[in-house]
């Protein structure tokens, strides 16, 4: 599908993903772009260096009010549905987090279905893997491995899964073009404290700036494979523009980097000299915590040629100008 002269809608539009993925449409001509956000999650500030471009339209609306997403979809060439919750606040709020990320994608593929959306990609999650067994690549073909997980962490991953069925449900019931993207640990300017595992990067920069050490788990030896939003929008645009139908991709980097070299490249940036404190929260809500997760990029490399950009090195300072920047 041509990005350029086309209109596209953003669920989720005022989020860190939807945001960015906006960013990416403008840049590439995109003809229209609407985001479509109840702010519960997301904030208008996220999306307020847009206000002015005439070809966005910013409308606050609910994916559980099919009758929003009508209005909001008419003329739409393709949807990016990223409207839904992450693993906290489904934990917090398992009956609102269930309908919105299950009821709530249903609505979406309606929808779409009504107004003649030709494409729809679809956000989901490498926690649709479960916790890795063993040191092997993790790539596509892999079951999903749930059984060792925190309740909240089990049931957004399964539904994660539900998305990506209705992906391939609707592709091949009803000739919706659909693709579904398994981000790994997303991060970067306009992040939120919502994120499980991106936490560990903001918060131990708040403690740094407070005087405070970074708090780690464990011995520091938990591996996630962090990847910059920009790195995410780019390859939400691509998978639009692309060919490939009722597939999932891995949205991934393919590097393990530890929480301690996440806590070292965060003291380095700040210039401090503290060193982590090692200790377990039994509270924390917690999704993959191996001290190994080989992810593959090869399938979207080989079907989109999609690579990631960013270092977690240049990405974290990204991070962390953007916040210095607000302070300012």
């Amino acid at each position: 599908m041509q990005i350029a002269g086309n209109t596209f809608v953003i669920t989720g539009g005022a989020s860190l993903i939807g945001s960015h993925v906006a960013d990416r449409l403008l840049a590439e001509g995109a003809g229209g772009v609407v985001l479509l956000d109840n702010f519960s999650l997301g904030t208008p500030e996220a999306v307020a260096h847009l206000d002015g471009d005439p070809r966005v339209r910013l409308i606050k609306g609910d994916i559980l009010r099919v009758n929003d997403l009508y209005d909001a979809f008419k003329g739409a060439a393709g949807v990016f549905s990223i409207a839904g919750f992450l693993t906290l606040p489904l934990s917090q709020n398992p009956s609102l987090g269930l309908a919105v990320n299950v009821e709530g994608q249903v609505n979406v593929f309606e929808a779409c279905r009504y107004a003649g959306v030709r494409k729809v990609v679809f956000s989901s999650s490498i926690a649709a893997y479960g916790e890795p067994e063993g040191d092997g690549v993790i790539d596509e073909t892999a079951p999903a491995n749930l059984a060792g997980y925190q309740p909240g962490s089990m049931l957004y991953s399964c539904s994660k899964l539900i998305g990506e069925a209705l992906c391939k449900l609707y592709a091949a019931k009803h000739g919706i073009d659909a693709v579904a993207l398994r981000y790994s640990t997303v991060y970067g300017e306009r992040q939120h404290y919502r994120g499980v595992n991106a936490l560990a990067i903001i918060e131990s920069y708040d403690r740094v700036m407070r005087g405070e050490p970074p708090v780690l788990p464990g011995d520091g030896s938990e591996v996630h494979d962090y990847i910059h939003v920009a790195d995410v929008a780019r390859a939400n645009v691509m998978a639009m523009a692309g060919e490939a139908s009722g597939e999932v991709f891995n949205v991934v980097t393919g590097v393990e980097t530890t929480v301690k070299r996440i806590a070292e490249i965060v003291l380095g940036l700040c210039g401090s000299d503290l060193a982590p404190v090692y200790r377990d929260d039994p509270n924390a809500v917690k999704a993959t915590s191996s001290a190994s997760l080989k992810l593959s990029r090869e399938k979207i490399r080989a079907a989109l040629g999609w690579e990631p950009e960013v270092s977690v090195e240049d990405g974290i300072g990204r991070l962390i100008g953007w916040i210095r920047e607000r302070e300012a």
